[in-house]
């Protein structure tokens, strides 16, 4: 047993296990020291005191369509005035005065810490992301989340990077599914957003109708709380919905390899979507583009910007063999790579004890799982009870302190889920919408979301950067 005082992972040994852990997991006892751990909304009301701050305001329904934030109000207000609120003891002339608090939420999210304390950047020391192997990343290269209850993201994967979250205040729950279920998920980039992909469902209550493969995504689900860090793998898709009345969590996404082709990835994307909704309607980009999205979105400068990205990615690897290796895999070879993966892991685990190989465990000796580690496990799946752990099951919640009681996604299933995935690709278009068969109008956002699936836009940049390779 550690002592409180000892942090059970050194830097070294914590960057490890994020670079190559492939599942989320939750982090115990890693910040217990941080100044940050105090950071309360009340506390930063005082710290940010009069500081205007965009609130996104949600309405609490149980409508099965997602809550982009292109379809969402937007408040200018102190967080003095979001509490107030949020403690139902606004004043008729505040800024949330249109927003009666029993059926909306709000939610300051994607607060970059290098606007928010621009002019108190001694406080960036208090986030301390080199205990996680990470020198000298601390709150300059974080974001801030402030929400009240019902908050939340719409479902959705980054394409750059991974995830580290820190949960200050209150609780959310986080909604988690892996990569090689995008298909399921009905991936779209509209609204867009440079390097989010969203989901066009409501993950928390599907129209089943009309996304019938969202059936075989394999839900992981996980209660966030105070004081825990929670691990998110390159490109897991998430919904994180605040569980209490306030929540604060603080996050860094962390750079990756991967990240050079991603960025040629996202400017493919960026100039076709730019492209044909600009083409389409010309003066109302505010239906399609994210409010998050500042920047001039004309063709002239999206080339540029794709002419970045590739001059980027030739930079960091040059025209070596070092393209062909990292850059050039095809999306079928990319998909066989991560489900052998997976499928090889799944057979050490399902191995008997009375038929352990000695590399088996030396496999089992070598996981970082356990007390301090907890891997986040399918929701489907109905792990045994463990002392001191809450557990998440189809809605009910769960974050297994036992580092020997983890569910097991079942081998059949996984061995079918590429054909599966490969399917669901064509699948989805069929029925994306109610009586598709019937419907012959094909619209902009259709085209969209074939011309800049993910699978797709990775070949197309893969052809790219190939033909400049030469």
């Amino acid at each position: 047993m550690y002592s409180k005082h000892v942090k059970p992972f050194t830097p070294e040994k914590a960057k490890e296990i994020i670079m190559c852990l492939q599942q989320p997991a939750v982090f115990y006892n890693m910040v217990f020291d941080w100044p940050a751990q105090h950071w309360t909304a009340k506390h930063l009301s005082e710290v940010l005191h009069g500081k205007q701050i965009r609130f996104r305001m949600g309405t609490k329904s149980s409508d099965t369509a997602p809550q982009f934030e292109t379809t969402c109000n937007y408040v200018e207000a102190t967080l003095e005035e979001f509490l107030s609120w949020n403690c139902h003891q606004s004043s008729i002339s505040g800024a949330f005065r249109d927003y009666d608090h029993s059926k909306f939420w709000a939610y300051a999210d994607y607060k970059y810490f290098v606007s928010l304390f621009e002019d108190k950047t001694d406080i960036f020391q208090d986030v301390i992301w080199s205990d996680f192997g990470f020198p000298g990343r601390n709150g300059q290269e974080s974001t801030l989340w402030i929400g009240s209850l019902g908050a939340h993201t719409p479902c959705h994967l980054d394409t750059y990077g991974c995830n580290l979250v820190f949960q200050v205040q209150g609780r959310k729950r986080w909604h988690l599914f892996p990569p090689e279920d995008t298909p399921f998920l009905y991936p779209t980039r509209i609204p867009y957003e440079e390097s989010s992909v969203f989901s066009k469902i409501n993950v928390v209550n599907p129209d089943l109708k009309r996304f019938p493969q969202f059936r075989k995504a394999r839900r992981h689900m996980v209660t966030l709380s105070p004081g825990q860090v929670l691990f998110v793998p390159r490109h897991w898709w998430h919904y994180v919905e605040s569980i209490d009345p306030v929540t604060v969590s603080i996050n860094s996404w962390i750079e990756l390899e991967e990240d050079h082709q991603a960025r040629v990835e996202e400017a493919i994307t960026r100039m076709l979507v730019c492209a044909l909704k600009t083409a389409e309607n010309p003066h109302n980009t505010r239906a399609w583009l994210n409010p998050t999205e500042l920047e001039e979105t004309s063709h002239e400068v999206n080339c540029h910007y794709l002419n970045g990205a590739i001059s980027a990615f030739f930079n960091h690897y040059g025209t070596s063999e070092v393209v062909e290796t990292q850059a050039l895999r095809t999306n079928r070879e990319y998909t066989i790579k991560e489900e052998l993966n997976v499928h090889n892991h799944m057979e050490v685990e399902q191995i008997g004890s009375h038929n352990l190989s000695s590399e088996t465990v030396k496999q089992e000796a070598a996981s970082p799982f356990g007390l301090d580690l907890v891997p986040v496990i399918p929701s489907s799946q109905e792990p045994s009870s463990a002392r001191g752990g809450i557990f998440e099951n189809d809605g009910e919640e769960f974050v297994s302190k036992n580092g020997k009681s983890f569910g097991k996604l079942p081998n059949t299933k996984r061995q079918r889920m590429m054909s599966e995935s490969e399917n669901a690709v064509v699948e989805q278009v069929a029925s994306d919408r109610t009586g598709a068969l019937s419907q012959t109008f094909v619209s902009t956002d259709d085209l969209l979301d074939c011309l800049v699936n993910p699978q797709v836009t990775r070949i197309v940049a893969q052809l790219l950067i190939q033909g400049k390779s030469v």
